[in-house]
């Protein structure tokens, strides 16, 4: 029977910085993958000989003295990383209302760029910059070398992002150019906060990356130092129980049969799933599993993976974000079935090449959609369900049509996946994309804690603080902090 230090539920990217943090430290580690590929929402596949990205497409603050540049170095990964900075001049390109508008990079830039659309916004949009960029500078490098991981943004979390956008222009058509990527953190107008908007797009504002060689690259680099640290990384080991004695956890069960003892357990997965594997005990209380349980999920995401002929479609270092409504919020109710939105991310050619080998098409699902295949598997879902991928696929190619993108001539191959196959490969409740929703008229209540009331039971992951790449790694440091204190651990980061 094997014994740890700490076993880690999950190896999406939480799951393997808490690893790569603490065994950095001294503690024994094992990360546990149920499924075969390692990293999450941060996993690279093969379909036909292509690279397909699971979840993560671009990724902000990666310059030098930003923030996640700080974080990457203090793993060791950062200089190991194959990335492509995107276009300074627009990284982002929204279509809407018969109209083009471009986020450039950098917030003075930004700002002048959307000037040209809107040239008697310029106050209102200094208003806002200064607003986002206020909610960046909670995390700074500059924080984290006093030895603070980041400040207090409670308030921020109590700010509607639409009120917010609203508040800074009455222009309907500057709020909804503002709101254009909501669909980055699952944004839903009457629930999402400000705080995720402001820290995601001050991201980005700050720089935007794309990945070269797929976003895996970062979870193997992490499982490499996990490894050079001692720990151990194993796949293929799904957590079946967390076992609990008189009110201390004691390990895990792993596919329903081996047994693996730890001092701690932190889990990365769904605070929901994880309650479910607990031995029964009295520490955690009937009414905060009912408040788990009764937490909404964001949606999830209906991805079409475009295989392009060779030397057909010409590579466009930017994003596209193409919307068919007036409204830029995704609607549940409103846009159940149909196809309103969507993000294209373009795969960076390999070598020298101009043109892409991979279109990447997301646009917002519910389960609701997909619902009568719940209990299928992968592979193994039937023909109805192929032929409404079929039916899903041309709704987006039309969309696609309308703006002015005639790709049909050049996919040689289609491959598509929906909220169940986030489910089965990601591990998430109701194939969410972004996990818990955080309503920022009820913000306490869809804020769960890294520590539970099982004293050595910790949690992590995009549920509690704020998805992405940078939610997601400041939320791993405040997991990583209780075992090794906030003000060592920060210092540590930002003297790396």
């Amino acid at each position: 029977m094997s014994k740890y230090d700490i076993i880690i539920i999950g190896s999406g990217l939480g799951g393997l910085e808490c690893g790569a943090i603490l065994s950095k430290e001294g503690y024994h580690v094992c990360v546990l993958e149920k499924n075969e590929l390692f990293g999450g929402c941060f996993q690279t596949y093969q379909r036909s000989g292509h690279r397909m990205d699971t979840g993560i497409h671009y990724i902000g603050s990666l310059d030098e003295g930003q923030i996640m540049n700080q974080y990457f170095r203090y793993f060791g990964i950062m200089d190991k990383l194959s990335i492509k900075r995107m276009d300074e001049e627009v990284f982002d390109r929204i279509y809407y209302k018969d109209a083009i508008y471009d986020y450039a990079m950098g917030h003075e830039r930004f700002m002048e760029t959307l000037c040209h659309s809107f040239p008697h916004e310029r106050e209102n949009l200094k208003r806002y910059v200064a607003a986002i960029r206020s909610v960046g500078n909670l995390i700074s490098t500059d924080h984290l070398k006093k030895g603070r991981l980041s400040q207090e943004g409670m308030d921020f979390f109590a700010t509607s992002a639409a009120g917010m956008i609203a508040s800074v222009t009455t222009n309907r058509d500057l709020q909804n150019v503002l709101a254009a990527t909501s669909l980055l953190y699952g944004g839903i107008k009457n629930k999402s906060t400000f705080y995720e908007h402001a820290m995601i797009n001050n991201s980005y504002l700050e720089s935007a990356y794309r990945f070269t060689e797929g976003s895996m690259q970062v979870s193997l680099e992490l499982i490499h130092i996990i490894r050079a640290n001692g720990g151990t990384v194993l796949n293929r080991k799904e957590v079946t129980r967390i076992l609990v004695k008189d009110e201390v956890i004691q390990g895990v069960e792993v596919n329903h049969e081996e047994i693996l003892e730890s001092t701690y357990v932190i889990s990365n997965l769904h605070p929901q799933l994880t309650l479910s594997l607990l031995d029964k005990n009295h520490s955690i209380k009937p009414a905060f599993v009912s408040r788990i349980k009764s937490l909404e999920n964001s949606y999830g995401i209906f991805t079409l993976n475009l295989m392009m002929k060779k030397d057909c479609c010409p590579y466009q270092n930017h994003n596209i974000y193409l919307h068919g409504n007036e409204d830029v919020w995704y609607d549940k109710e409103m846009h159940k079935g149909n196809t309103p939105c969507c993000m294209i991310s373009m795969q960076v050619p390999r070598g020298n090449s101009k043109f892409t080998e991979v279109v990447s098409i997301l646009t917002p699902m519910y389960m609701d959609e997909v619902s009568k295949w719940t209990d299928t598997t992968p592979e193994h879902r039937g023909e109805a369900y192929r032929q409404f991928k079929e039916e899903k696929t041309e709704q987006i190619l039309q969309l696609l049509r309308r703006f002015g993108f005639h790709w049909n001539h050049c996919i040689e191959k289609i491959h598509t996946t929906t909220p169940l196959s986030y489910r089965d490969y990601t591990g998430t409740i109701d194939g969410s994309a972004y996990g818990i929703v955080k309503n920022y008229q009820y913000p306490q209540i869809s804020f769960v804690s890294t520590r539970t009331k099982l004293k050595n039971l910790f949690l992590t992951g995009q549920n509690l603080n704020v998805h992405g790449a940078l939610g997601v790694t400041l939320t791993a440091m405040l997991t990583c902090s209780e075992f090794v204190g906030q003000e060592y651990l920060a210092k540590k980061v930002g003297n790396a």
